[in-house]
């Protein structure tokens, strides 16, 4: 299991320098928000991806993977009325699982609630333009040897897949190695009805579970608040699990190298103990 951090927590520092300082405080790799690289990161340049990878290579960092993929370019949504908007949201998705390969990320996450509201009057629909979205995007993903994660979200936050068990039907019902889904333990903790040791338990065995981010409730790093991270990275690791486990807080304490240096400390520490 490696563990990554999730980049816009040190997005005012050069790309260069988030490499280095993930890698000099204890990160095995960065997990990439797209539009901490450009406004229109699906467009961006070869010439521009391959500086990227190399800053990672040259820092002795791995780029894990993709996340937050909607937030950048404007106005996308896989669950709009408007054919035209979702259709351009399926080109940049699939756009996306190629920036992914170049990179040499393995696994993209899609959250972004906002790109995936139900319009009034329209959820059923909206719900059904969702799954075709990411069932559109599954023979992109599988061309470029990603993995395109679905992720469950709590409410109130996302109206649309709050649980692993609603995204693994989804996954199960577009049937594709390429498409899966992952566990964020914030959301997980807040809409699940079962512990998160108990879910890994439950869903590990099946394959379906490709990623996983570590963070609180509370939306801060782990050990920064009441959940018990000891049980999570136990059940992990009894389950065989050999991906990405992801540090993603969202809220930076003092700042964001702090609150990242602090918590890779802590996620290691748990880990040594066992």
């Amino acid at each position: 299991m490696r563990i990554s951090l999730c980049n816009e927590v040190v997005r005012e520092l050069p790309f260069e320098q988030q490499c280095a300082f993930a890698c000099a405080v204890g990160y095995d790799g960065l997990e990439i928000a797209p539009f901490t690289l450009s406004d229109e990161p699906h467009l961006l340049s070869p010439l521009r991806r391959a500086q990227v990878r190399r800053a990672a290579t040259d820092a002795g960092i791995a780029i894990t993977g993709l996340h937050y993929l909607m937030l950048a370019p404007e106005t996308l949504s896989i669950t709009s009325s408007d054919v035209a908007q979702r259709t351009r949201t399926v080109d940049v998705m699939r756009r996306l699982c190629e920036l992914a390969a170049d990179l040499g990320a393995r696994t993209l996450v899609h959250g972004s609630p906002a790109q995936r509201r139900l319009e009034p009057g329209l959820e059923a629909d909206g719900r059904k333009w969702g799954v075709e979205c990411f069932a559109a995007v599954a023979d992109a993903a599988l061309r470029a040897g990603v993995i395109y994660c679905i992720e469950p979200l709590a409410p109130p936050d996302n109206q649309f897949i709050h649980t692993v068990n609603e995204a693994a039907a989804i996954v199960r019902a577009i049937g594709s190695p390429a498409v899966r889904t992952m566990l964020d333990c914030s959301a997980a903790a807040r809409a699940e009805a079962q512990a998160i040791p108990d879910l890994l338990r439950k869903w590990l065995p099946t394959g379906l579970i490709a990623h996983v981010h570590l963070n609180d409730p509370n939306r801060r790093a782990p050990g920064e608040g009441e959940l018990s991270f000891a049980p999570i990275l136990r059940a992990l690791r009894e389950g065989g699990y050999v991906g990405t486990a992801a540090i993603e807080p969202f809220i930076y304490q003092p700042d964001g190298p702090v609150c990242a240096a602090r918590a890779i400390g802590y996620v290691r520490g748990l880990l040594a103990a066992g």
